[in-house]
């Protein structure tokens, strides 16, 4: 099969623990032939959606892999293009959606569906399974958010694009800078934020749970944060220790994942503090080499089979 992966650039990706570069060195493994894009290399030409692709091999020592020529291609040339695309979810991001929507409507497979990425806000998504989240709002309003820090003591605020923990910040009563802070995040009032009640779990990790079409690996990562930080995301500095799913985790990811797999969804990471469901990340989700590191499954193992059998 040959298949697309749209990525940040190479020389930017972390070859030891990078997700999209553990499926694909699966793939590799099985003789699937690849081939890498950036968000630029999108074109629509009149009507038609097209990509500029290079054929992509891994190869040993320090030049890791090797290209061929970047060439013009239709996205129905591969069996499936994959938009690993690091956030942020900015306007160029959105863009890329459209282009990939009209790609998967002249009869491309794109993984994950640009509509679906577009509609899932990472942040805002978790208002679909109301029973699973913590108490919230959303606002950008600042008064508002000063009454929800009175009525639950301890909050954290978060812009609704961010990625990997930035522009988080925990507020408490006694906090002496809530009034800059919320000036800030909100840029006066013209962005709006989710507040979240505190959850003190965080404390034994923020667990990242992947969904692979529909079903969930059995492990979860839980990113433990540091001395100092209420954030476990890795890249805040947080350690990654893979843990069986508990009996709530798999309730969670078992009702989440069947509506992922109807929206066409096909690799997710939820994020969940103790027994609540905080976010569900849909655009580039990550922690599968970790996962394979310390448990007996290998994430990239589930996910090609998944997609073999998915095209």
């Amino acid at each position: 099969m040959k298949f697309a992966f749209i990525l940040d650039p190479l020389d930017s990706l972390k070859t030891a623990k990078d997700t999209s570069l553990a499926i694909m060195r699966e793939a590799a493994a099985r003789g699937h032939a690849l081939f890498v894009a950036e968000q630029d290399d999108l074109v629509l030409r009149n009507g038609t959606a097209l990509i500029q692709a290079a054929e992509f091999r891994f190869s040993d020592g320090q030049e890791w892999f090797s290209l061929g020529e970047k060439t013009l291609h239709s996205p129905t040339d591969f069996d499936a293009l994959l938009m690993r695309k690091d956030p942020p979810f900015d306007t160029e991001y959105i863009y890329s959606t459209y282009l990939l929507e009209l790609a998967e409507n002249q009869g491309a497979r794109v993984l994950n569906r640009p509509r679906s990425i577009r509609d899932w806000n990472e942040k805002l998504s978790v208002a679909r399974f109301p029973q699973f989240a913590p108490p919230f709002l959303v606002t950008r309003h600042i008064a508002a958010i000063r009454q929800f820090l009175e009525d639950e003591g301890d909050i954290v605020v978060k812009p609704l694009d961010g990625m990997g923990g930035s522009g988080v910040f925990r507020l408490h009563r006694q906090d002496h800078n809530i009034g800059v802070i919320l000036e800030t995040i909100t840029h006066y009032e013209r962005r709006t934020v989710m507040a979240q009640r505190y959850l003190p779990e965080i404390k034994a990790g923020d667990k990242r749970i992947l969904i692979i079409d529909g079903e969930p690996l059995p492990y979860a990562l839980a990113r433990i944060p540091k001395a100092g930080e209420t954030r476990g995301n890795l890249a805040a500095g947080g350690k990654g220790v893979a843990q069986p799913l508990s009996a709530h985790d798999r309730e969670i990811a078992i009702a989440v994942g069947v509506e992922l797999k109807k929206e066409g969804l096909f690799l997710v990471g939820l994020d969940v503090i103790g027994d609540h469901l905080t976010e569900i990340n849909v655009t580039s989700p990550t922690g599968m080499v970790e996962i394979a590191a310390q448990t007996d499954c290998n994430p990239a193992v589930v996910f090609v089979d998944a997609l073999e059998k998915s095209v």
